[in-house]
């Protein structure tokens, strides 16, 4: 049971690091700690799509498992904190142009 709880969580929580790639810079610019360390930001960009696929595959892999085991009634908020993650990470990711372009606007 713990394996497919954290197995979700660590999956939201990378999709959610993903997701943040690229809004986050210019959040940390705006706070004034730029530097040229944030250009490692762009190759965790180019995989984005990629980590939030597998990161959405573990997740319902968890759901599934924990249906099939008959654990679901002792999981449910667990997965569904770890789905909310996940649902967070892709608002981030599908909309990451309209936030840097009002995070542009803040400058």
């Amino acid at each position: 049971m713990k394996k497919t709880i954290w197995a979700s969580y660590a999956g939201s929580l990378s999709a959610l690091g993903v997701a943040a790639c690229c809004v986050l810079p210019m959040t940390m610019m705006l706070l004034g700690l730029g530097g040229s360390w944030l250009a490692i930001f762009g190759k965790i960009a180019a995989a984005s799509f990629y980590v939030l696929g597998i990161s959405t595959t573990v997740l319902l892999l968890a759901w599934i498992v924990s249906y099939k085991r008959g654990l679901l009634s002792h999981m449910k908020w667990w997965l569904a904190g770890s789905t909310m993650l996940t649902a967070i990470a892709w608002i981030g990711v599908v909309n990451e142009a309209r936030i840097n372009d009002f995070l542009i606007t803040l400058m």
